[in-house]
């Protein structure tokens, strides 16, 4: 019996010491860990930072903190779903939406004191080119809700009924 109280102590006191290193080594800056625990979360943004050389890039006339702003708001508005914000990295990681988890990254350059690039990059061209289409068009001033393209649509419809 007292061999096996020894055997739960020595496994409690092991489990404690490899909590304890893999604290230390997560938080000593060991990337490659860093980036596995969040692979294995799926929160990853290695393969966004990897496709950022494929990225669709727009500059507009804004400076950086109100690019970044707009861009922020604008994720809403297109009903994105942001799971990390690296301001390090100039990046915001997107879920396309709440039901379609396919990562997009959204990177901000300054070029100068009013003009920002932003890169929208992704694996999935599909989701790089819808993202990139809708935010480009917030920032632009010409992206409808659904609730303005719905009322649009109903305008240009009760139009069409009377030339008919």
């Amino acid at each position: 019996m007292g061999n096996l109280k020894f055997k739960i102590q020595n496994f409690g006191f092991c489990t404690v010491i490899l909590i304890f290193a893999f604290c230390i080594l997560n938080f000593m800056g060991c990337a490659s860990l860093k980036e596995k625990c969040k692979g294995f979360l799926g929160i990853s943004t290695k393969a966004l930072e990897d496709a950022r050389g494929e990225a669709i890039a727009k500059t507009f006339n804004y400076n950086y903190n109100s690019c970044y702003d707009k861009v922020k708001a604008g994720l809403t508005e297109i009903d994105s779903y942001i799971y990390a914000e690296e301001k390090n990295k100039h990046m915001i990681a997107i879920f396309v939406s709440q039901a379609d988890t396919t990562p997009v990254g959204i990177f901000l350059k300054q070029i100068d004191a009013n003009n920002t690039q932003v890169e929208v990059s992704s694996q999935s061209t599909y989701a790089k080119e819808t993202v990139a289409k809708n935010i480009f068009s917030v920032l632009e001033g010409t992206f409808k809700t659904k609730e303005m393209k719905g009322q649009t649509d109903a305008k240009e419809e009760a139009g069409n009924k009377l030339f008919h």
